[in-house]
């Protein structure tokens, strides 16, 4: 099994990318897409890694960032996002999760602490 695309998943994906929260969208839009030309860094966005679909994906820092609206923190959607945490760690990718409230009240720290797990991450992978 390919870990980092499953064709099953595609369709979903791409409605996925083409319907992002409002929360996504300013993260993308406003930080993440233009973190390349920035850091030299590329994300993309609603990746399939194994029978998952993760919001961002850095494949240079093997890092996910998953925004959570409040239907993450339903007990079912509890058990299957740690379900999907164990699976993308135990492939060596590190997840950070952010909710929507970081997003809209905490934005700039949400940034920089990203920017600083990527430089972390890809300093570690490096050695």
């Amino acid at each position: 099994m390919d870990r980092t695309h499953n064709k099953e998943n595609v369709p979903l994906a791409k409605t996925l990318r083409k319907n992002m929260t409002k929360e996504e969208k300013h993260l993308w839009y406003d930080y993440l897409k233009p973190y390349r030309q920035t850091f030299g860094v590329a994300f993309t966005r609603q990746k399939t890694i194994g029978k998952y679909i993760v919001d961002f994906y850095c494949p240079k820092a093997k890092l996910v960032i998953e925004i959570d609206g409040s239907q993450h923190y339903e007990e079912e959607a509890l058990f299957y996002d740690a379900e999907r945490t164990d699976y993308l760690n135990k492939h060596g990718i590190v997840v950070l999760r952010y909710n929507n409230r970081d997003i809209h009240t905490r934005f700039k720290e949400v940034c920089d602490d990203i920017d600083y797990h990527v430089t972390a991450r890809i300093k570690a992978l490096q050695e």
